[in-house]
């Protein structure tokens, strides 16, 4: 499948008066704790000329699938409806979506014309009987459509929730298949919700930890072609690549990107050591971090790129520890029991996750950036490898099943752990990495 090429535009809808925008009662603030999800309601949009009926209805369903998805959302039943919506330009009877216990409502309307899709929505606060924010449109192209729909779910879910959102985004992960003894491996990419999935290598290769950019164009990954593991950089649009070098007799693995995207931190093993580098990704000119007997790997960028959180085990179990982006001395942070391992900073800044293994059991969790507030927010055989969404709100992580035939897939939990979803691929998954929202 190629990759998507969609030309997006933003601008107000086509009204004959814009909708002033208002600071209604309908808001969610998302917290920790346990939240009732808000009743909301998506007809089908209307189809404006003769060939937009289905895509007027596979729009409305992946919006509406978008915003449930985050758990903090509840959709209505269409055959709970009273209104029979029909026209986007008619007015809202917020008397029968009130009877039908609809806090929000999303209405849209889909023109069609050859290859070219253009798509109007609203969103209206029930509750106080006003519309939140100025409608708007999106055009595009029709292999193009689901897109559109997540940019749609994500303005809905700011203008209800404050925050951004992260469904118009993809995950680049490891696709896998075979036996655990001969399981074969190729890099893919696909949407935020598993849809359009592309691969971007062959699995004549062993594959491993692919990493996004910050502009999502690039990738690094670890590949074991030549027999030891190097590091190589992909571009996503033309899947050209080229491999970063590092010294003969070395082995290099655990790369990402800093917030620049002009500067890969990662770890190189060498005679039995394991230290962190980073290498100008232009010049490739190194600089090493670390130096310890330590194992010393899975780095990871704050996002003002001014520290650097990583795993080690110098205090005599695989801990995480941060330290400055240029080297130096190093904090640790996790001091409860077990063993913690690949930490990613959130890209709001606020918070680490990582994989810890403790009493037979691997959890994804979280915890604040000086170690405390840790919290567990999944529990399995075997949890581990967490990516974050744009917004900081969702962790994507590998799960896999135990026994001879166990398997590995991707899921996603949100940062309160009451929203496990699996993510559905066409094969086994696993080393996922969120994009950052697509431009």
């Amino acid at each position: 499948m190629r990759l998507l090429t969609l030309c997006l535009t933003l601008t107000a809808a086509l009204m004959a008066a814009p909708l002033a925008a208002q600071n209604g009662p309908l808001q969610i603030t998302i917290e920790e704790g346990i939240i009732k999800p808000l009743p909301f309601a998506v007809p089908d949009f209307q189809a404006e000329t003769g060939e937009a009926g289905q895509l007027a209805r596979d729009l409305a369903r992946v919006v509406a699938a978008d915003l449930s998805g985050t758990g903090i959302f509840r959709e209505i039943p269409s055959d709970a409806f009273i209104s029979e919506y029909a026209d986007f330009n008619a007015p809202i009877q917020y008397a029968d979506w009130k009877a039908v216990n609809a806090e929000a409502l999303v209405t849209g309307a889909v023109a069609v014309s050859g290859n070219n899709v253009n798509v109007k929505f609203r969103v209206y606060d029930v509750v106080s009987g006003t519309t939140l924010g100025e409608g708007l449109q999106f055009s595009g192209t029709t292999d193009g459509w689901r897109r559109m729909a997540h940019k749609v779910a994500d303005e809905v879910y700011t203008r209800i929730t404050g925050e951004g959102g992260y469904f118009d985004s993809r995950v680049v992960f490891v696709s896998e298949t075979g036996p655990k003894d001969d399981r074969k491996k190729r890099l893919a990419i696909m949407d935020y919700d598993g849809a359009n999935v592309r691969y971007l290598t062959d699995s004549s290769a062993i594959v491993l930890a692919p990493r996004f950019s910050p502009t999502g164009d690039r990738v690094l990954y670890t590949s074991y072609e030549t027999g030891f593991p190097r590091i190589y950089v992909l571009n996503v649009g033309s899947v050209e690549r080229r491999v970063l070098e590092s010294a003969e007799g070395t082995m290099s693995f655990a790369p990402r990107f800093s917030p620049s995207g002009q500067t890969v931190v990662f770890s190189i093993s060498q005679g039995g050591n394991t230290d962190i580098y980073t290498m100008d990704i232009n010049s490739g000119q190194s600089v090493r971090l670390t130096n310890t007997p330590a194992i010393e790997t899975a780095p990871s960028y704050s996002p003002d790129g001014s520290q650097i959180v990583f795993e080690s085990d110098r205090s005599g179990s695989p801990q995480i520890y941060v330290m400055p982006a240029t080297g130096g001395e190093a904090r640790r942070i996790s001091f409860g029991e077990g063993r913690y391992g690949t930490p990613v900073w959130s890209p709001r800044g606020d918070l680490i996750a990582f994989t810890k293994q403790n009493a037979g059991r691997f959890h994804i969790g979280v915890m604040r950036t000086d170690g405390s507030e840790e919290r567990l927010l999944t529990a399995s055989f075997l949890d581990e490898g967490p990516t974050w969404a744009p917004n900081g709100r969702v962790i994507m992580f590998t799960r896999e099943t135990q026994g001879e035939g166990g398997r590995s897939s991707l899921y996603s939990v949100d940062i309160t752990g009451r929203v496990l979803r699996p993510v559905n691929t066409p094969e086994g998954g696993s080393d996922p990495s969120w994009s950052p929202l697509q431009k």
